[in-house]
């Protein structure tokens, strides 16, 4: 099993190795803009989804819908700098919220999150899978199986350490740039010598019967899941090489400014073409077929759209363990979120979000027009209270230069506001599930909290209080299945513990002549040591040793003894052959976890063969 484990995850980092993980601007751009860059491919497309509803002359709204999605973009960068620069520890929506607004703004913003992280990885590799199959018609109807396999390639690549990660994202991160750079070069020369000509479906401004400010709303709800990723650098600035906060604003900067020229390029593109939605072919790949014809470079878009969509995953992998580990600091989700696994990152974060994205994928059947809207919703919530936290923050501290610094958040928080308005109005059938799984998330963060407090409560040492309680001896109960040398190490062991040994023996009616047997080979072998035969009609042994051990702790208690159960196994040699062996000591210890007063203690004799 280890062996195995090498092979994928890598040998084990020290944690003097840990400065040699961080990552500079060029990687980490790789690292945590995939999934804001990648969204390009389905954002104009949603857009015209919501507007093709009423008629293919609508798609010109897609010009202005845009223009307000970029003036909400240039707000949440600035907006997302200054955190940066406030909390250069990380944490990003959860910390802004928890620190300004309060610790219930901030869980909503953290659970929000959590969630949307989820929602990061199964939309990105659901879109990468339709990609895949746009591009190769013949893998249609297999997304999901697709899908899985991705996420799992991604989790091994994440818990393989973030320079690994990192060093495999910048191939197909760097490529999906290229092309769509070139793409939207090319595209704009071609309609400004003319090569192609005007086949929009109407021109800007024309008159659309039956156009209404919902189907305005909705379409803008719907592109603004392009934004979706963008907050996902401030979550992870101690990823960053120092100076941390610098270089994390100078990659925010940069990874919107290409966000901004793609988001806008294809929007304009798509306009131009007069291209409509067609059922297994993207937007993106129409876009590259007018563009390139159906030759060479098309298929590399393609392949690179496709490739990113699969990677763009990877900002919920590098973001959802940090949130989780400040989560789990301020003891609001499991402390095992805190543990560094082999290769120095939040392994434990990296699998659960594994298999909740998996889940995600299974139950929407990897279907990313049903999984967008609850997407919005989770990512545009932690928008809102980040920028209203920011707001606060420069009101109540009043830095240099606050008023200026809080237009940005004003106006990324009345946008954000806006959306979360008309996501509620416009898509409460898509995204009611929110109203559900929200609520649970905050009763779970404060279940945590509230047992780690008790439990703090419960362990704290008071010099008042006696701390430790004198006993006037030990008694100790060997279960024996059968006289063996186990049975004689445990033995020897228990008579060095405890002032008074009773060995236990569960028979059955399947053999009473083996019964019988034992009994006096164990008489004959320690015959200084109290053997208690409990019979069990049903053949089962867990039943009548817990009812007999309870007994025995009963009367030790009586006189101030403490009651040791010492349950004896043997462990072979290989690792693989455990699960040949001691079941029944597994389950007993099982049984006793809950027993007050009862010591569990196992007595192991390693084989030599």
């Amino acid at each position: 099993m280890q062996q195995l484990k090498r092979i994928f995850i890598g040998k084990p980092l020290k944690s003097s190795d840990e400065g040699n993980q961080k990552l500079g601007r060029f990687k980490a751009l790789a690292m945590l803009s995939s999934d804001a860059l990648s969204s390009v491919a389905y954002g104009t497309e949603e857009i015209v989804i919501v507007l093709t509803t009423l008629s293919a002359a609508a798609i010109w709204y897609s010009i202005p819908i845009a223009a307000f999605v970029l003036v909400l973009l240039l707000s949440l960068t600035l907006s997302y700098r200054q955190v940066i620069h406030a909390y250069p520890g990380g944490g990003g929506a959860y910390v802004v919220s928890s620190e300004n607004l309060g610790k219930n703004a901030g869980l909503v913003a953290g659970g929000s999150l959590l969630v949307d992280y989820m929602l990061t990885v199964a939309v990105s590799i659901s879109a990468g899978a339709e990609a895949i199959t746009s591009a190769i018609p013949a893998l249609y109807g297999h997304q999901v199986g697709i899908s899985f396999i991705i996420v799992l390639i991604l989790m091994g690549m994440n818990l393989r350490g973030m320079r690994e990660s990192a060093s495999f994202l910048m191939v197909p991160v760097y490529l999906f740039v290229l092309m769509m750079t070139l793409m939207i070069i090319v595209g704009c020369y071609k309609i400004f010598t003319g090569a192609i000509p005007f086949h929009a479906t109407s021109t800007v401004g024309a008159v659309v019967p039956g156009v209404s400010m919902a189907l305005i709303f909705r379409a803008f709800s719907s592109g603004s899941s392009s934004l979706t990723g963008v907050e996902a650098i401030s979550n992870a600035v101690p990823f960053f090489k120092k100076p941390r906060a610098t270089n994390a604003a100078e990659t925010l900067a940069i990874m919107a400014a290409i966000l901004g020229f793609f988001f806008a390029g294809i929007t304009f593109l798509n306009y131009w073409y007069g291209i409509v939605p067609a059922e297994k072919v993207t937007v993106l790949s129409q876009v590259a077929q007018h563009t390139f014809g159906k030759g060479f470079l098309f298929y590399i878009v393609q392949f690179a759209t496709a490739f990113i969509l699969a990677v763009a995953a990877n900002t919920g992998f590098s973001a959802f363990p940090v949130l989780a580990y400040n989560l789990a600091k301020d003891k609001y989700m499991p402390h095992m979120y805190k543990d560094r696994g082999d290769r120095l990152g939040y392994s434990n974060g990296i699998i659960t979000l594994a298999i909740g994205s998996m889940a995600l994928i299974f139950i929407f059947n990897g279907d990313t027009s049903r999984l967008i809207p609850l997407y919005a919703v989770g990512v545009f919530i932690p928008f809102t209270l980040s920028q209203s936290g920011m707001l606060r923050k420069w009101w109540v501290e009043r830095p240099k230069n606050w008023f200026g610094k809080s237009i940005a958040n004003f106006v990324g928080a009345l946008i954000s506001f806006a959306i979360l308005v008309i996501l509620f109005v416009y898509r409460l059938p898509d995204i009611w599930p929110f109203f559900i799984i929200m609520p649970v998330m905050i009763w779970i963060f404060y279940k945590i909290h509230d047992h780690y407090k008790k439990v703090a409560l419960q362990l704290r040492v008071s010099a008042k209080e006696a701390v430790l309680h004198d006993y006037d001896g030990s008694t100790v109960i060997v279960l024996v299945s059968n006289v063996t040398q186990v049975t004689r190490g445990a033995l020897d062991y228990a008579q060095s513990i405890g002032d008074y040994v009773i060995a236990m023996h569960v028979s059955t009616d399947e053999n009473p002549a083996k019964e019988r047997e034992i009994q006096a080979e164990f008489k004959e072998d320690f015959p200084n040591v109290r053997f208690v035969d409990v019979h069990s009609s049903y053949r089962s042994i867990q039943k009548p040793i817990v009812r007999f051990v309870d007994i025995v702790s009963k009367n030790a208690q009586k006189r101030n003894f403490t009651t040791t159960v010492l349950v004896p196994q043997f462990v072979p040699r290989k690792p693989w052959q455990n699960i040949l062996h001691n079941q029944s000591s597994l389950r007993l210890r099982t049984a006793f976890a809950n027993r007050e007063n009862i010591i569990i203690s196992t007595y192991s004799y390693h084989l030599k063969h």
